[in-house]
């Protein structure tokens, strides 16, 4: 990933000890930074544990890349830092998430979300929440807004955030978009911001079974504009769709369908 929200080269190699289960899981799948994660794992046999507790089907993989390791100092912290970098946006989540806030293209302008959908009265999830991108435009009109988000320190800035700008009709709660824990049929409005796709038909299929009929589903999966894969299913899936522009990181495209 690489980023560069974030410079990790003073941070403490700690921090990945409140990463949550599917960021684990991801890292242990990315073979570019395999080396460097193989290292610092060997210098933190702490770090490595839990690794392997937390997504015990991937221990042996875990075991693989640090057997032989015994870097010296400056080598495990090279090799820290390295992977730190590769994942510079859940390191800003976990560490800062305020420094996530400040980013410039999330200030787009929100008659971009309001013009889709009108949230007066209306039960909404927002799913993946971050820091309330959509979740915070949503509460003004919205009679209770569900943020859910499955980052810890996340929903503890969504909740302190919220204190602070007095909003009283937010939860917030721990899941993923493929296991919503609310019954069917519960929500007017069902959203998410960058967020969709990873598994498109099983996230989909969730989050059909959560809106209620003649409700909507809205996404700004955060895709560039082009007929992408992300683009292409939910156009089969009849999604209306436009072009808006994310400062500094060019035109993307936002989703919307009533079910």
């Amino acid at each position: 990933m690489g980023l560069g929200w974030l410079d990790v080269k003073e941070l403490n190699f700690n921090w990945l000890l409140m990463l949550e289960r599917e960021h684990v899981l991801w890292i242990s799948n990315d073979c570019k930074i395999e080396d460097a994660l193989g290292t610092a794992l060997a210098a933190n046999p702490a770090m490595k544990w839990y690794f392997c507790n937390l997504v015990p089907e991937r221990r042996e993989f875990f075991e693989n890349i640090t057997e032989g390791k015994n870097p010296s100092q400056k080598e495990a912290r090279k090799a820290e830092i390295a992977v730190m970098e590769a994942i510079n946006d859940w390191i800003v989540y976990i560490f800062k998430p305020e420094r996530y806030d400040e980013l410039e293209f999330l200030k787009w302008d929100d008659s971009e979300l309001t013009s889709i959908v009108d949230f007066s009265g209306k039960r909404v999830l927002d799913i993946g929440a971050g820091t309330g991108r959509l979740t915070f435009v949503a509460t003004r009109k919205a009679r209770v807004v569900y943020a859910l988000e499955p980052v810890t320190n996340l929903r503890r800035y969504l909740k302190e955030k919220a204190l602070k700008l007095g909003v009283n009709n937010l939860y917030v709660c721990d899941s993923v978009l493929t296991d919503i824990p609310f019954e069917n049929a519960f929500f007017d409005v069902t959203m998410g911001g960058h967020v969709f796709g990873d598994e498109p038909e099983k996230e989909y299929s969730e989050m059909l079974r959560v809106t209620k009929p003649g409700g909507q589903v809205v996404l700004f999966p955060g895709n560039n504009n082009k007929d992408n894969e992300i683009h292409e299913f939910l156009v089969s899936q009849n999604f209306s769709w436009k072009i808006f522009e994310e400062p500094g990181d060019g035109f993307k495209r936002a989703y919307w369908k009533r079910i």
